[in-house]
């Protein structure tokens, strides 16, 4: 795909996108309410996402005795590979 047509490729992806949700029917007032609500969704759908991955990695259980002397000390430990999350004391 050239450059030059990125922009005219994008116009269009938005145009179907206006077409299949019918939101060109939409007066201005409304599509700002309706695009609102729709980011909003898609907003809180990565942020719970990215909640519920950083709960699910951090409930791995990993052994750091199992592994103790089997890496070098220049190469990942087991912990490295997880994420670090702050959680509040249960």
């Amino acid at each position: 795909m050239d450059v030059k047509n990125t922009p005219s490729y994008l116009y269009w992806l938005f145009c179907q996108f206006e077409l299949i949700t019918c939101s060109y029917l939409m007066e201005p007032w409304e599509k700002v309410l309706f695009y609102s609500f729709n980011l909003a969704m898609l907003g809180l759908l990565l942020y719970t996402t990215y909640i519920c991955l950083a709960f699910h990695a951090s409930s791995l259980k990993i052994n750091p005795l199992k592994y103790k002397n089997t890496m070098s000390p220049f190469s990942l430990t087991p912990y490295s590979l997880l994420f670090t999350f702050h959680t509040l004391p249960v």
